[in-house]
């Protein structure tokens, strides 16, 4: 039940800090409140500014990403208020004006949610029966394991986060170093990281394989994945949204999670890097991210029938798409109406721990100079060293190739040491032999024996991609990136063949 006015004053003086303003019919109010175990976490609540207890409004919490304050929602927040909710945002514990520590998503994290959720019960007109949680990257990661904790919670809607936090840095056996040292980097000047985050990390960069389980299982339980059968059964309309190049949260684990949601349901992929599709949002700008989850949270929350639940579920932007042209599927599994078997006839070998010149750009920044200038990392595939990348070529196709979804690679591989990373890469390859990056993605392998051969099966990251006609596809594998961890010994050589028995392929998904 909605607390009265004098009740929320009385809460509000109780508090740490308190301050109110009011501008354009909207209320906001800066609070502290007490999250788990008594944590302080720094908050705002914007507001009607009409808001009293006379009718109670759709509740909206907002946690904050990664390293930044709670005036991150603020433009959003103003919109929300302005269209009849509440709207709650606050600082994650560990950062900034929040007490405690940074615990990335675990147990407190989660419990934080709900004691927020309990707060604005008691001392805002919040509906106790129409309560959403949206945020972006992190956020978006406590978004999604709140509502599978807290059966209150009936919308969320998740941008630019993780299912799978294990898959989406640690994918394929292999470090994502760039993306894992941002973060790193980034808690550590803005906030204060546990002592088991500390330890985490520095078993991360150690490659110290004697922690491999304690890495995997810490990730796991900070996994919306792992949640599934919670989430799903405390029933939460769920909008996920991502970005092809997102390089610190690849799309294939909120692929994979979608398509296994049981309840109401839409994702959305397109174009970018790691939250630069939501950016100008943030910002106040037009921005369609946004306005879709605002069209999903007042068709879940204020119960509008505003057609957002009638379109296909999974819609998608081409990288290769001018403006906001989204395509829509009825699921995932529909996305390429067919896969062509690309064979990898024949042997490469190559030399370890030498970089070919193929790479997959830069964390934040590769994907965002696909999105807004449609330039992802380039290579020369005639000038590539084959002594250093191994590289298969189609024939130029006479039609476009619209590639959607999950590009997989099939191979027999041998090395003459027992441990050692490849990085595979798919490029869209013009008549004068300049490769466009389609997709890409590591695998490490270890513990195996010398100069005998053994299958590997990597899947790279999902993508929407059109290959003009008269262009090829390139396969290129090396061992060096500066995004990843490699693990080849000094002097390592790797051998790519194709058994008859078990010949290597590409499976490439397309749609007519």
């Amino acid at each position: 039940m909605a607390a009265s006015s004098d009740s929320a004053s009385d809460s509000d003086s109780a508090s740490s800090a308190s301050a109110s303003s009011s501008s354009s019919g909207v209320s906001i109010r800066f609070v502290d409140i007490p999250g788990d175990g008594g944590v302080k976490l720094a908050a705002n609540v914007v507001a009607p500014a009409d808001a009293d207890a006379s009718r109670r409004l759709p509740l909206v919490v907002l946690p904050t990403s990664w390293s930044l304050p709670q005036v991150e929602y603020l433009a959003q927040a103003k919109k929300l208020a302005e269209a009849g909710y509440v709207v709650l945002t606050y600082n994650s514990r560990g950062f900034w004006q929040s007490g405690g520590r940074i615990e990335t998503a675990g147990p407190p994290d989660i419990a934080d949610a709900s004691k927020v959720i309990d707060w604005a019960l008691a001392n805002t007109p919040a509906d106790p029966d129409h309560i959403g949680m949206a945020g972006l990257s992190y956020g978006a990661g406590i978004s999604l394991l709140a509502a599978g904790a807290d059966p209150r919670i009936r919308a969320v809607v998740a941008m630019s986060g993780w299912a799978d936090l294990v898959g989406s840095i640690y994918s394929g056996r292999t470090q994502h170093a760039q993306a894992a040292g941002l973060l790193a980097g980034a808690g550590e000047l803005t906030g204060r990281p546990s002592d088991e985050l500390r330890q985490i990390l520095d078993d991360f960069f150690s490659s110290d394989l004697t922690k491999e389980p304690d890495l995997i299982a810490w990730g796991k339980k900070r996994s919306p994945a792992a949640q599934l059968d919670r989430i799903n059964a405390n029933g939460a309309a769920i909008m996920l949204g991502n970005s092809w190049g997102d390089s610190i949260f690849p799309p294939n684990s909120y692929a994979d999670f979608f398509e296994k949601l049981t309840g109401p349901k839409r994702l959305e992929l397109r174009p970018g890097d790691h939250a630069t599709a939501e950016l100008t949002g943030l910002l106040g700008l037009p921005n369609t991210t946004w306005s879709h989850a605002r069209q999903w949270l007042d068709r879940y929350l204020k119960g509008e029938r505003n057609g957002i639940d009638a379109q296909a579920p999974v819609r998608l932007m081409s990288r290769t798409a001018r403006g906001d042209d989204y395509e829509g599927y009825p699921s995932w599994s529909a996305v390429p109406s067919e896969q062509r078997r690309v064979p990898l006839a024949g042997t490469e070998k190559i030399t370890a721990n030498h970089d070919s010149g193929a790479n997959a750009g830069t964390v934040l920044l590769g994907g965002a100079l696909d999105q807004f200038l449609k330039v992802p990392p380039l290579a020369s595939i005639p000038l590539l060293p084959r002594s250093r990348a191994a590289v298969w070529q189609t024939g130029t196709s006479a039609r476009e190739q619209r590639v959607r979804g999950t590009v997989k690679l099939h191979t027999t591989v041998t090395s003459d040491r027992s441990a050692g990373t490849a990085v595979a890469y798919l490029y869209d390859v013009g008549p004068l032999g300049v490769g466009k990056l389609i997709t890409n993605a590591p695998v490490t392998f270890h513990d195996r024996t010398p100069g005998t051969p053994f299958g590997v099966d990597l899947e790279l990251f999902s993508t929407a991609y059109d290959v003009p006609a008269g262009h090829r596809l390139a396969l290129v594998v090396d061992t060096v990136d500066p995004l990843y961890i490699e693990h080849n010994p000094d002097g390592a050589h790797l051998t790519f063949s194709s058994p008859a028995a078990d010949p290597s392929y590409l499976t490439v998904p397309v749609r007519d």
